[in-house]
């Protein structure tokens, strides 16, 4: 595990990086990744992307950061919904506390 920012802020690039790692280059997809980018709109991810996605996160930020855990208490509407910045907020929330 690494040193962790705190803050939603601090967050968001690392989690943008980690989420380019599996994505690729969102610039390809004609998006830019941001705190408002969709999951499932602006970079078409499946669930199991998003399972994929949980895996990477755990693994750079430790056990606390339980993405799947986290998603398993939303709706539907909820998760296909979910923007960068909702799991940066996530992540910090999680490494601060």
């Amino acid at each position: 595990m690494t040193t962790n920012p705190t803050t939603s802020a601090d967050t968001f690039p690392v989690v943008a990086d980690l989420l380019s790692t599996l994505v690729g280059d969102a610039e390809v997809l004609g998006t830019e990744i941001t705190p408002e980018t969709t999951f499932h709109e602006d970079l078409r991810m499946e669930s199991v992307d998003l399972v994929t996605f949980a895996g990477i996160l755990a693994e750079h930020f430790g056990d606390r950061v339980n993405l799947a855990e986290h998603l398993a208490d939303k709706e539907l509407d909820e998760v296909i919904a979910l923007t960068v910045g909702d799991i940066a907020e996530y992540v910090a929330e999680r490494i601060g506390s």
